[in-house]
């Protein structure tokens, strides 16, 4: 097994042992299941707003879990220790931000198709629904692991991570609300958008962990 698995694997299985997936998930279906009552009984309202709603949804139910990321980390002297394994910095935060999006993202987007269902979607459309969202989580968690390391030398920054994370969001959240409307409509124009938010995936997962390493190696010196 390779050092990258092996560090990917290390942060699935302390994700699974704090319970972060179940608080993520279930905050993911409270805000679904409380959504409807304040929005009315109409359900065509519900289906038109339901796209934007679910990706709104799900980037909160992502940045509920970015204090945790690095923070610890930065504490206890474990990015010190990243520092100096035979694995460039840049490779060890990726294999941290992939063990992040498969022990806490992935089961998020699986999730979508049930929360779609309580929000009147159509199910033959949710299909395209979730492949919008895994084309473009890849981005919220980059994206979102730029944020914590900038906060990472605040204690308890979690409110500070959101607010610097929540900008770098808004080009994804259009574009999926985008691929959404689309997925629901005709089904068609949907690939368009596919293709940008999987170019946006591409580009932060290219270059995010650049910026990340400067903003940690920043805090610690």
């Amino acid at each position: 097994m390779s050092l990258f698995t092996t560090l990917c694997a290390a942060h699935i299985r302390l994700a699974w042992r704090g319970g972060q997936t179940v608080l993520a998930v279930s905050f993911l279906f409270i805000a679904v299941t409380l959504l409807p009552f304040g929005l009315g009984p109409e359900l065509k309202l519900l289906r038109a707003l339901a796209p934007g709603l679910l990706w709104v949804v799900l980037a909160i139910s992502l940045l509920t879990t970015l204090d945790k990321l690095f923070q610890a980390d930065f504490e206890d002297g474990t990015l010190d220790r990243l520092r100096l394994l035979p694995l460039a910095f840049e490779a060890a935060l990726l294999a941290k931000l992939s063990g992040h999006f498969l022990a806490l993202v992935l089961p998020l987007i699986l999730s979508v198709p049930l929360a779609g269902l309580l929000l009147n979607i159509d199910g033959a459309r949710l299909p395209l629904l979730l492949a919008g969202m895994l084309c473009g989580a890849p981005a919220l968690v980059m994206l979102g692991g730029i944020g914590a390391g900038l906060a990472v030398s605040v204690r308890r920054g979690g409110l500070l991570t959101v607010l610097i994370a929540m900008p770098f969001y808004v080009p994804v959240l259009i574009f999926g609300a985008a691929a959404s409307q689309a997925a629901l409509s005709d089904g068609t124009s949907i690939w368009p958008y596919l293709g940008i938010l999987a170019a946006l995936s591409a580009a932060t997962v290219l270059l995010a962990p650049f910026a990340i390493a400067a903003a940690l190696r920043a805090a610690q010196d």
